[in-house]
């Protein structure tokens, strides 16, 4: 499968995906290593008090674009996995607008994996940083040895 039709299944994903689809979120710009989402403001994800996108929110599309940017660095990014290991967001400013993400790939090892991340709103014009932030993964790249842990299974364990 060529990189263009990967990028499309990727993409296709977001809709596909309950909660991402339901936000509407919607990739801007993919290449390896490097994804861009954007989610546009909305009230129904507003925090009551201030009517500023809850940090929940921009967390959970720091997570979704760095998943998505490690995941354009495998051979089948649309059929191998990942599990976040460790997340973090450090908030700048409150969200008062549309949000954009922007991930990118610091390291994309054979079983880990590291992102760091910038999400910018526009106020009065300009593009100013919300959030900043990364994740660590775990990576299961190959689709048919690799197995994710929620697949495997012990006899005796639950």
């Amino acid at each position: 499968m060529s990189a263009d039709a990967h990028r499309e299944r990727l993409a296709a994903e977001l809709e596909r995906h309950d909660l991402l689809s339901w936000l509407d979120v919607s990739a801007v710009e993919m290449e390896q290593g490097r994804v861009v989402l954007e989610l546009p403001f909305d009230e129904k994800f507003a925090n009551i008090a201030s009517g500023t996108v809850h940090g929940g929110i921009t967390a959970t599309i720091i997570d979704t674009a760095a998943g998505f940017a490690l995941r354009t660095t495998f051979d089948s990014p649309t059929e191998a996995t990942l599990t976040t290991t460790d997340l973090n967001t450090r908030f700048v400013r409150p969200a008062t607008g549309d949000v954009r993400v922007e991930a990118e790939v610091v390291r994309a090892g054979t079983t880990m994996g590291v992102t760091e991340c910038e999400a910018t709103t526009v106020h009065d014009g300009e593009p100013k940083v919300v959030a900043t932030g990364g994740a660590t993964y775990r990576l299961f790249r190959d689709a048919e040895n690799d197995r994710h842990p929620a697949e495997e299974t012990t006899e005796g364990s639950r």
